[in-house]
């Protein structure tokens, strides 16, 4: 049979994309603090989706990226789904743990909703923004790019996300904390992580072949195709 005609790894990075994504809704529950910041444990996993957003988008172009934006946006609403489905089942007689169960998982679905508005805005704000810089600045400054996608996206996804995920829950300024805590690390998470991008996506374009410009893109999120 004969080897069949594709990418060999756009499934590993997209399947890296949205695991993270699930893990972060799922600890986001959790809140810690990291010196003088305050913020939802999710901050040691989420900013990897949009590092592997980048990826995506710089290697293989916005319209391969939405695909994969939008499939993460349905493995995240199948998991809220069975965790809400998870809490509503009747525990064993012998197991005690149904209210802390129930407290940490009663309110994910309320944090994938939220995210899932935000998810949207942010990654696609972020794939539209790196694609279009790559467009104009005929490929070069990954770097640029990379930073500059990445502080659009993570603002607007945290603007919406910490405001509807945690609004009534904590007060006002303790909901600004947590939100612009979050955004300067993320931030700085990309930054951080620009070397392993660069060994990533350089590794990526030389093995696949494929170094794609989104000339003449429609950047219409509501494709699926």
């Amino acid at each position: 049979m004969e080897r069949p005609i594709g990418f060999r790894h756009f499934h590993a990075v997209a399947m890296i994309f949205v695991t993270s994504l699930t893990i972060a809704d799922t600890i986001a529950v959790k809140i810690i603090s990291v010196g003088p910041f305050t913020l939802p444990a999710a901050i040691i996993v989420f900013p990897i989706s949009y590092i592997f957003s980048d990826i995506l988008t710089e290697c293989y172009g916005y319209e391969k990226t939405r695909t994969v934006i939008w499939w993460g946006f349905f493995c995240l609403a199948g998991m809220s789904l069975m965790y809400w489905i998870a809490t509503l089942l009747p525990p064993a007689p012998f197991w005690t743990d149904q209210e802390p169960f129930r407290r940490l998982f009663g309110l994910v679905p309320r944090i994938a909703m939220s995210s899932f508005v935000a998810y949207l805005v942010g990654e696609f704000l972020n794939s539209m923004v790196m694609s279009r810089i790559k467009v104009l600045m005929s490929g070069r400054h990954l770097w640029f790019r990379a930073v500059a996608s990445t502080v659009v996206g993570q603002g607007a996804d945290s603007a919406v996300f910490y405001t509807a995920a945690f609004a009534g829950i904590y007060p006002a300024l303790t909901l600004l904390k947590i939100g612009v805590s979050a955004f300067v690390l993320k931030c700085a998470y990309e930054v951080i992580a620009l070397p392993l991008t660069y060994v990533i996506v350089h590794w990526l374009k030389k093995a696949e072949g494929v170094d794609v410009y989104d000339n003449n893109v429609n950047y219409t999120p509501f494709k699926l195709t």
